[in-house]
């Protein structure tokens, strides 16, 4: 296998490096093939995230199937993590953190919320695990 520039950006999620095996480049983002294309006949897949949005020394925690319109809609200063998941983990987060929270989906930013924010930042940069589980959904 070798890694590098593959010949042009990802279809999926534009990024330009890949690893080639077997003739074909595969990107090392989301792990979609060099020149694949989703069908454009079939529905795209749909991806719950609870997001993690800091805003001075609080942070948002909310969930969305579209989040670069949700993001956009909200003032907001870092994007901190993505973890999938829909409500439902959505609410799951707010009991966990329910001790800090300030009002609707605002928390403090406590040394509990920013370890598990790390704990999710290991797993990697928030817009690269949306592309691969976006990917995977779409080859699955």
């Amino acid at each position: 296998m070798t890694r590098g520039t593959m010949p042009g950006p990802c279809n999926l999620c534009g990024a330009d490096s890949g690893e080639q095996a077997d003739g074909a480049w595969f990107c090392l983002v989301c792990g979609w093939r060099y020149g694949d294309a989703p069908d454009p006949e079939l529905p795209l897949p749909r991806i719950d995230v609870v997001y993690y949005l800091r805003f001075d020394r609080r942070v948002k925690i909310g969930t969305s199937a579209h989040p670069r319109r949700r993001l956009a809609a909200i003032r907001h200063e870092e994007l901190l993590a993505f973890e999938r998941g829909d409500r439902r983990l959505e609410q799951q987060r707010h009991r966990e953190f329910a001790g800090c929270r300030e009002g609707g989906e605002w928390f403090t930013l406590t040394p509990e919320l920013a370890a598990h924010i790390d704990r999710l930042r290991t797993e990697g940069e928030p817009w690269t695990l949306y592309a691969r589980w976006f990917s995977a959904e779409l080859r699955g």
